[in-house]
């Protein structure tokens, strides 16, 4: 009888990629492939350039650790999101559910629970988000890319250490087609910038206010969220981007140095990629301060440089970023360290595994 799986996660592309990574898999095996995400959440957008997925939207609520009025009416979405996802499951009869986080994926967990759906959860950064500890007490397993996740799950027993993972991708790009579709150089340096799928504005007012020195020493592409484009800055050898899918490896591949904020999936992205970082978390106002860990611990490492945005200044940024480019080989030379794989193969195995 032919394998069916739901997958689930949404609200950055952050809880999307690694679900990107897998799916080729499964389809490949011949398992039907279906996604639950939000209405109108950016997991949306990108699934549905995938071929032979189906997508199912449903009521979600944002999970909030601070007080909004709109925490009161949210718990309703989430009830009504989790009545649908009841109803989806009985209707698409999944052997699994794998989930990689945000607030649409509670609902869906749930509801595979009241289903008897065997589930499985993964979490990039050293502590669970809010969303997976709600979800983690109604999950099969839960995977983790850092060993020392464990220390913050109560139920140990349903971890595993898969470690990070890597689209496969991302490993395709050609640096001579992003050079030629962006019109660069080859004889200069290219800076990649990104602030989260969603764009920081933190990080686009420093780096166009820095623009002309920036570019003295790089090509620039700037991923500055959608509707953040400044038409007015258009120039040779700065482009302005609102987001990247298709493109995305060709310019990795061309990278020199990213300017990035510190989610796990990026950072290990970059990592396997060999691209020498200055990371910029978000900061303990703006999220649980999962970024400011995991920026942190590649900055022990000898992978990256840490701004925090409290200190971010335009001189701050420039001079960061000519004491990467001069010390590049010693990044390059730390990250050739790096023992892991970053092989989707541990995570397919455990899907295997817990399958009906």
């Amino acid at each position: 009888m032919r394998k069916r799986i739901v997958f689930t996660g949404g609200g950055s592309a952050g809880h999307v990629i690694l679900n990107l990574a897998l799916i080729p898999h499964f389809r490949k095996e011949g398992w039907e492939i279906s996604y639950i995400g939000s209405v109108n959440g950016i997991e949306r957008d990108l699934i549905s350039k995938v071929d032979g997925v189906t997508y199912y939207p449903i009521a979600t609520g944002k999970l909030r650790r601070y007080f909004d009025w709109k925490n009161v009416k949210d718990p309703f979405k989430v009830l009504k999101g989790t009545y649908q996802a009841y109803r989806l499951l009985r209707k698409l009869k999944p052997s699994v559910i794998f989930s990689k986080g945000g607030f649409v994926s509670v609902p869906v967990i749930l509801a595979g629970k009241l289903n008897k759906v065997p589930s499985i959860i993964h979490e990039s950064d050293v502590t669970p988000g809010l969303a997976n500890k709600l979800a983690i007490p109604f999950s099969t397993k839960l995977c983790v890319t850092f060993k020392d996740t464990v220390k913050h799950i109560k139920e140990s027993s349903k971890v595993v250490h898969t470690g990070a993972i890597v689209r496969d991708e991302i490993f395709k790009g050609s640096k001579e087609k992003g050079l030629k579709d962006f019109k660069f150089q080859q004889t200069k340096p290219v800076l990649l910038i990104m602030g989260g799928s969603l764009g920081s504005k933190k990080i686009n007012e420093i780096v166009r206010a820095s623009l002309q020195e920036l570019l003295g020493f790089f090509q620039i592409v700037h991923i500055c969220g959608k509707g953040n484009i400044k038409h007015s800055l258009h120039q040779p050898g700065y482009k302005q981007v609102e987001y990247l899918t298709d493109e995305l490896p060709d310019v990795l591949a061309m990278t020199d140095i990213v300017i990035s904020r510190a989610g796990s999936n990026s950072i290990f992205e970059f990592l396997a990629l060999k691209k020498p970082m200055i990371l910029i978390p978000l900061t303990k106002e703006q999220s649980r301060g999962d970024q400011i860990i995991n920026a942190e611990s590649f900055k022990k490492e000898g992978y990256a440089e840490v701004l925090q945005e409290g200190n971010l200044t335009k001189e701050g940024l420039v001079n960061k970023l000519e004491e990467v480019l001069q010390n590049k080989e010693i990044y390059l030379r730390n990250m050739e360290q790096y023992e892991g794989d970053f092989s989707v193969n541990p995570i397919i195995s455990l899907i295997n595994e817990v399958s009906k």
